[in-house]
């Protein structure tokens, strides 16, 4: 890894840019997606680098906003581990600080983190929460895509997967709960999803009160997301979690990304690498992590009604390593 490139200036705003349809999660459903977007300058280059400030991590964008104007002296990579918490301002600032390096380098990024090339990917298509009718149709309406990720929102969820699968026999599969399972419905839906052919299930219950999972037999892996934020968190999910959902959101950035991804496979565990709905601005930095992917979710750019320009290039629902134009 290259030298760690010092900013002099960073300039915060915040951007709403609507969503094509509304999107609905177990917690609720929203139809813009607002994101922090971090600008870093030296000299006459200018990294820049966005985020998704989460309400369900106490978040806001008017706090990631307050934190990032309110920071001043020469900032590097390595110490915003120092400054920030792990969270939406810190992952802004340090792909802002990422995309810098790569400029006044005149590199990709991925050579300045010591990565392989990235490939073109294939990323999950969300499914928002629905009656198992609506989100059949909603299935059959995307054939090009053949990677769908349903939301789940607790009881009736064994009909959705069945639902969907019915309407899509030739998909592949997985699922999100966003912590709505209760534990006894644990074992019959996990037995719903082996039977329906998914390969994944997110974070079934509430974080911290996943103890359940320790023990139960099942023929799905099951995934941390809210559970697991950084590195740190990789030694309290063994046993209960098989793989965990990677979200620069979560850790802080690119920089903790890699750590955890490493971390990650030397603990054994399959790894998601998943985005908030954001921009492919958002998405572009978590595509050089899709080599560490068994499953690769950052669809965000396909859930907007407008992008970037220039986007990520979508097709069929792989994507494209990003234009320097757009990052890194």
């Amino acid at each position: 890894m290259s030298h760690d490139v010092e900013a002099q200036r960073v300039e915060a705003s915040a951007e709403a840019w609507p969503l094509a349809k509304p999107f609905v999660i177990a917690r609720g459903a929203k139809t813009e997606a607002h994101v922090v977007v971090a600008q870093v300058t030296a000299g006459s280059c200018r990294g820049r680098g966005e985020a998704v400030p989460y309400a369900r991590y106490g978040e806001t964008v008017d706090d990631a906003l307050q934190t990032l104007r309110g920071l001043s002296g020469p900032l590097t990579r390595a110490r915003l581990a120092d400054l920030l918490p792990a969270g939406a301002a810190r992952n802004a600032l340090d792909c802002a600080l990422w995309d810098l390096d790569a400029k006044l380098a005149g590199r990709r990024a991925w050579e300045i983190a010591g990565l392989s090339a990235p490939q073109p990917a294939m990323t999950c298509y969300t499914l928002s929460l629905g009656s198992p009718e609506q989100m059949a149709a909603d299935a059959q309406a995307v054939p090009h895509l053949k990677l769908l990720k349903l939301k789940l929102g607790g009881d009736g969820d064994d009909a959705r997967m069945a639902a969907v699968r019915a309407a899509r026999p030739d998909a592949r599969l997985v699922a999100d709960a966003n912590e709505a399972w209760r534990p006894e419905q644990l074992e019959p839906f996990l037995a719903a999803a082996a039977a329906s052919g998914y390969e994944l299930i997110e974070q079934p219950l509430p974080a911290g009160n996943d103890a359940a999972l320790a023990g139960i037999k099942r023929a799905v892996a099951v995934c941390a997301d809210e559970s697991a934020h950084t590195s740190t968190d990789l030694a309290a999910l063994a046993g209960r979690y098989d793989a965990v959902n990677i979200k620069l959101d979560k850790t802080g950035g690119l920089t903790e990304a890699i750590a955890m991804a490493q971390a990650a496979k030397a603990q054994g565990f399959k790894i998601m690498i998943g985005s908030m709905v954001a921009t492919s601005l958002a998405a572009a930095p978590a595509l050089l992590l899709a080599g560490f992917a068994d499953w690769v979710d950052l669809d965000g750019p396909l859930l907007l009604a407008r992008d970037r320009d220039p986007p990520l290039a979508i097709a069929d629902g792989w994507i494209s390593p990003p234009a320097p134009e757009l990052w890194g």
